[in-house]
């Protein structure tokens, strides 16, 4: 959301990424006009790409204002082609859109990979790592880097034939949606280019210099300094994170450890090498460890029916605020799944139609596991209380653990009872 002085609340609308390999999309024609009031996730436009043509929905309720763009236009990704406003008569102009060149300084002639948009809110995403080495040759399946938004992480292909002739950014660099990130060549290059996002283009006067150009030819470049990545994240494959979260392992002691990041499946023997710790040891206390069984998951059906019934979609929510109604005293629970961690706030009325997402640290972690092989776990005590959902025959395994200090015996067993109940019959404790 953007505010100006006015007060007027605004919020872009951009040229989303249908397809991995899309630069840009089509408007094929506008379903509403300039001053419309539009609810959230009504369609607003329709987009054409090489593969599909799309309805794009509204990303929030207001009035369509300052639409940039015409029937008809290409558009590139990322591009503010609207805004949607809280005041119909706002006039205020969409900011000019970005222009996803590559910069011309000495780089090698070829085809922009951009950085994809993941999520119609997404500005940047987060590089984790590069699975290509400039002057590689690449098919158009092949996985040239990994990228992580706030939701997902994912692997970005090629999208065509080549040669990885230059790469625009550095594992732990955040790149705008929209912008370069590598290049690919049709013929193989002479000096493969490696840079991070940060490095200003060269001027005109210093461009003739011939140390950016130094390496030999088709030599791939030399390792990439890891940048520390912001707000605690760890670095780290989509396949690494979801092995390491089915075997139980922390890949953030292999930061504590000093192991350069980003990390790959090869790197999760040497997390298993690393001498076994108790969370709850090191920190000089007891933890507690309860179990509850369930015969049947009454989850799914529920959620099935809140989608159906009241249009509540978000089935990570509705588990939320069933776990967050339990908590002795009300906070945010944080849903963590497949390596991915999203965190909801219970309204203080109850209604789960209200549950939404939060910045706020979580007063309780719900890790699912229902759809792993795992069936049983014990992890020890962490400085949030964790309660983990693994999948039985039939039914559900709840197991809460917490450190001592963080919950006494009745009320952890209160918590996981009341789990339990709400888990196996979720209509009934709303009723």
């Amino acid at each position: 959301m953007q505010r100006d002085d006015q007060t007027v609340t605004r919020r872009d609308v951009t040229m989303p990424q249908l397809g991995m390999a899309q630069d840009a999309g089509k408007i094929v024609s506008w379903l509403k006009a300039p001053g419309d009031a539009v609810a959230k996730g009504e369609a607003l436009f329709e987009v054409e790409t090489d593969k599909a043509t799309m309805e794009v929905e509204a990303q929030a309720a207001g009035f369509l204002t300052g639409v940039a763009a015409a029937e008809g236009d290409d558009v590139p990704v990322g591009a503010v082609i609207a805004r949607i406003s809280d005041s119909a008569e706002d006039d205020t102009p969409a900011p000019a859109a970005p222009v996803a060149e590559v910069p011309a300084d000495a780089l090698p002639e070829g085809h922009s990979v951009t950085m994809p948009q993941l999520g119609m809110a997404q500005d940047t995403g987060l590089l984790v790592g590069w699975l290509k080495s400039p002057g590689d040759a690449v098919a158009a399946a092949d996985v040239l880097f990994e990228v992580e938004t706030d939701k997902s992480t994912m692997e970005v292909e090629a999208g065509r034939d080549g040669y990885l002739a230059a790469t625009l950014a550095q594992a732990g660099e955040e790149v705008p949606v929209g912008g370069p990130v590598a290049v690919i060549s049709n013929a193989a290059p002479d000096n493969p280019v490696a840079r991070s996002v940060a490095a200003a283009p060269a001027p005109p006067a210093q461009e003739a210099k011939p140390e950016p150009a130094a390496e030999p030819a088709r030599k791939p470049a030399a390792p990439q300094p890891v940048l520390q990545p912001t707000g605690g994240r760890i670095l780290a494959s989509p396949k690494a994170r979801r092995l390491a979260l089915e075997q139980g392992l922390d890949l953030a002691r292999l930061a504590e450890a000093g192991h350069p990041q980003p990390y790959h499946v090869s790197d999760l023997d040497t997390l298993r090498s690393l001498p076994a710790v108790t969370p709850a040891a090191e920190a000089g206390e007891a933890s507690r460890r309860l179990v509850a069984e369930v015969p049947e998951d009454g989850v799914p059906a529920f959620a099935a029916w809140a989608a159906a019934a009241h249009g509540l979609t978000d089935a990570d929510a509705i588990l939320a605020g069933l776990t967050a109604a339990s908590l002795p005293d009300p906070g945010p629970v944080a849903v963590e799944r497949h390596g991915t961690m999203t965190t909801y706030a219970l309204p203080a009325d109850r209604a789960l139609s209200g549950v939404a997402e939060t910045g706020d640290d979580p007063a309780l972690i719900l890790r699912d596991l229902r759809g792993s092989r795992l069936t049983n776990v014990e992890m020890g005590g962490e400085s949030t209380p964790v309660l983990t959902l693994t999948p039985k025959a039939t039914g559900l395994t709840l197991t809460l653990e917490c450190a001592a200090s963080r919950l006494d015996a009745r009320a952890a067993i209160q918590l996981l009872t009341d789990v339990a109940d709400r888990v196996e019959q979720p209509l009934r404790h709303l009723l």
